[in-house]
């Protein structure tokens, strides 16, 4: 088993490296002055089960074209299986045709990654579950969820509620929902005539409660800005907000600045620049999941425990 990083989160490679007690394998990325990247191994990798960490965050097509190209080398380069690990699948919005001559952009990236060489994707909240159905070989879908969760039962908040920001999210907030124990509501938002403003409800109680806003990614930002504006006008205590990965596409970070949510919690699936470290953001690690995931898969042991 051998473990190799790229350049879109070293630092999650690092610690789950540490985790496994092993090294980093070593390589290297070199760009030509056109922006063509050329990948170097720069050690054996005959018969090894390889592990790639790599999420394809931005810049996307910079992260995707070296993972494509450092699947291709170890293959060329006689690796027994080649597994990677996808913290924040990109893409992955892009799963159906919502309207006339639409690509399903994150079938065309699974047909990529299969055509280059991979056996395995190891992921962590696909944004929509149906993508493993787009692979032909085993897709381990890790799920944030159960981290976010067991931040705040260390927060011991009374009088919670799970908010889902759009009705596309129940599913998620139930689950967070079951493991604290707690009622859900979710935000409604309709467009009564074309081009007119959203009307935004909210479905369930959330009167003086404490809301937890729950989504998969955090983009601009604007979903859960908007729904936190909502909530309050609702008369709801305090809100806090949660997503596994943190995008944080401008002006998001602002957003959240001049919203009235307390805190916002994110995983580490996506490198954040230190500009977008802001005080009322908190970041917890997925390392141990992926570590303990790697592990099971090249012992041959079952993950399913792990999604839940």
């Amino acid at each position: 088993m051998k473990l190799f990083t790229l350049n879109s989160n070293e630092p999650l490679a690092s610690e789950i490296a540490e985790i496994l007690g092993m090294p980093i394998g070593k390589s290297k990325v070199v760009r030509f002055s056109d922006g063509e990247v050329q990948i170097g191994i720069e050690e054996s990798v005959r018969g090894d089960d390889i592990y790639i960490i790599q999420s394809t965050a931005q810049p996307v097509n910079d992260h995707v074209m070296e993972l494509l190209i450092m699947i291709d080398a170890l293959k060329r380069a006689s690796a027994r299986t080649i597994n990677v690990v996808i913290p924040y699948y990109g893409y992955a919005r892009q799963d159906r045709k919502a309207r006339s001559r639409e690509p399903i952009t994150a079938k065309l990236m699974a047909n990529l990654l299969e055509k280059a060489g991979i056996d395995r994707v190891i992921t962590l909240d696909l944004h929509a579950p149906q993508i493993q159905g787009f692979f032909n070989v085993p897709v381990d879908q890790l799920l944030g969820i159960p981290i976010l969760a067991e931040h705040y039962q260390q927060q011991q908040l009374e009088d919670v509620v799970v908010v889902a920001p759009a009705t596309s999210g129940l599913r998620r907030a139930r689950r967070m929902a079951n493991i604290l124990d707690v009622p859900i509501a979710f935000v409604d938002k309709r467009e009564p005539e074309p081009n007119m403003p959203e009307v935004m409800n909210v479905v369930g109680s959330v009167e003086g409660k404490n809301v937890i806003i729950v989504d998969d990614m955090i983009d601009t930002a604007e979903t859960i800005v908007q729904a936190a504006s909502t909530l309050i006008e609702n008369g709801v205590k305090d809100i806090y907000a949660c997503g596994t990965h943190a995008v944080l596409s401008e002006p998001a970070v602002q957003k959240v600045e001049d919203s009235p949510i307390k805190e916002l919690v994110v995983t580490n699936s996506i490198l954040l620049p230190d500009e977008k470290n802001i005080a009322k953001m908190k970041q917890l690690s997925v390392a141990p999941l992926i570590a303990d995931a790697l592990m099971r898969i090249q012992q041959d042991q079952s993950v399913s425990e792990l999604f839940d």
